[in-house]
């Protein structure tokens, strides 16, 4: 069976991203991985990896550098639908904008939709 083990964001400031995500989730730093191009946190189930800009030519993918958009959502799990209303105003303290506060989906999970810091989309959420 395949399992995703890394979801990988390019981005202009690897130790700030990694400090925004290690330090407010209370995710574990990998260091065995750490790189002058690369960040690694170990969420418990997966990874999160900061890729420097310079991994866009190391990869081969220098004409995608500029690309716009949201291109990918973080998804960040917690056990109740009081972690995610917690969590959110400590995002926010640590540079995250909300787009969309602390809701109940139609498919029932409570969830907060927020960018950080470098503008990439992440949501808080548990699923009830």
């Amino acid at each position: 069976m395949s399992t995703l083990s890394y979801v990988n964001v390019f981005a202009k400031d690897i130790e700030a991203q990694n400090v925004f995500y290690r330090d407010l989730f209370g995710f574990k730093e990998i260091p065995e991985i750490r790189s002058p191009i690369f960040r690694g946190l170990d969420t418990g189930k997966s990874c999160i990896g900061f890729n420097a800009l310079d991994a866009y030519e190391l990869l081969q993918l220098d004409e995608y550098s500029d690309t716009q958009g949201c291109k990918f959502l973080l998804n960040i799990d917690v056990d109740s639908k009081e972690e995610v209303d917690q969590y959110v105003p400590k995002a926010v303290a640590a540079g995250a904008t909300v787009i969309k506060e602390p809701y109940e989906t139609y498919y029932h999970w409570y969830q907060a939709v927020l960018l950080d810091p470098e503008g990439n989309v992440f949501r808080i959420n548990y699923m009830m």
